[in-house]
């Protein structure tokens, strides 16, 4: 349950109608709180008819002080700032200073050293980990430029965001780092669908490159990560802090794609092969040395936050909403051929399962 001394409260949340944020505003209703929701009026459709719609355009927050003014939030989340950088981040506390005691901003791993390392945009041995709060960040900027089309993408900088919000007294910051999300309606990036696809394929393996195989990312299943923001929403302790959202445990690469085979019925096996073996399609121009496991510990003993769901529970989920919402285009490289004759001429697998 939420915290007891919070009471009923006013929180504007910006961009509410997505992949997380609807969790969010559910989580809060659920609790007692009056929601509104800042948005395009794209995408009204799921949300519960007590929510308030402030509609407009996220990159002109300013032209609607007067709207946020009249709603008299306690607090505000922000899902998302776009193109979010210094600018962007400054422009949000300038709009929001006097109209809200209190910012919850959504962030990521992307922000630690061992991110701009694993993406070679910066040289050093790989960080202890997991992770914590103050594990180093990266001193690179932009680390999308270059490897990315989509200009959106390629110009924010989640770090950035962090610099330009926090240390500001008269807007207290709440920044929520996120790891990797996965759930139903993860219809943008669809985190388990390259191997899925493979499973339902009926492949008899999946293949790695050796080193990525042991490599380890936190993932978070869409509720728990959604549960985890609407702690740092509706306590005053957040104020001015900052939370990982993490399992206790993270898996390797391997260990992800076993546990997706589980929980699809799959009765293949993982293959890890020297990077010189494996098909040109799989490579990927990562240093896999500098895992991204985080530590949950903080916002686990400030906030108690737990997982809702078992991990399990959320998986299978997941899987039943790919199967039952396939994508129009594949993403993804699918070059069965090529992934035959790498495991042909590189290993022997052991027998497979009888179906029953």
């Amino acid at each position: 349950m939420l915290p007891e001394e919070v009471g009923n409260a006013r929180v504007l949340v910006i961009g509410g109608t997505g992949f997380i944020g609807r969790h969010v505003v559910r989580f809060l209703l659920d609790a007692g709180h009056d929601v509104a929701v800042f948005h395009r009026g794209t995408s009204e459709a799921g949300l519960p008819a007590s929510v308030r719609h402030l509609h407009g355009a996220r990159e002109r927050l300013r032209d609607h002080v007067t709207a946020f003014r009249g709603f008299a939030p306690a607090v505000v989340v922000a899902m998302a700032i776009p193109a979010g950088n210094e600018r962007t981040g400054r422009e949000f506390v300038d709009t929001f200073r006097g109209v809200t005691g209190r910012s919850v901003i959504i962030s990521s791993r992307d922000v630690y050293r061992a991110f701009g390392r694993l993406r070679r945009r910066e040289a050093g041995p790989p960080d202890p980990v997991p992770l914590i709060e103050d594990s180093p960040l990266r001193e690179s900027t932009y680390p999308y430029r270059g490897s990315i089309a989509d200009p959106v993408w390629a110009e924010s900088d989640d770090l950035l965001v962090e610099r330009a919000v926090t240390g500001e007294p008269d807007l207290p910051a709440t920044v929520v780092r996120l790891p990797v999300i996965y759930g139903p309606d993860d219809a943008h990036f669809r985190r388990t669908f390259p191997y899925l696809k493979r499973m339902d394929d009926r492949r008899p393996a999946i293949l790695l490159e050796t080193i990525q195989a042991g490599w380890k990312d936190s993932r978070v299943y869409v509720e728990d990560a959604a549960w985890a923001i609407t702690l740092a929403a509706t306590d005053e302790r957040a104020a001015g802090r900052i939370y990982n959202v993490a399992p206790v445990e993270t898996l390797t690469e391997a260990e992800w794609i076993e546990a997706i085979g589980r929980a699809a019925g799959w009765d293949g096996q993982v293959v890890s092969l020297r990077r010189e073996h494996l098909p040109k399609h799989l490579l990927r121009d990562l240093d896999y040395r500098h895992d991204l496991s985080l530590s949950s510990a903080r916002v686990r003993a400030e906030l108690g936050y737990s997982e809702r769901l078992p991990f399990e529970e959320g998986l299978r989920r997941t899987v039943a909403w790919e199967r039952a919402n396939p994508p129009e285009t594949s993403p993804g490289p699918f070059d069965y051929d090529a992934e035959d004759r790498a495991l042909s001429a590189s290993v022997t697998l052991r027998p497979r399962r009888p179906s029953v």
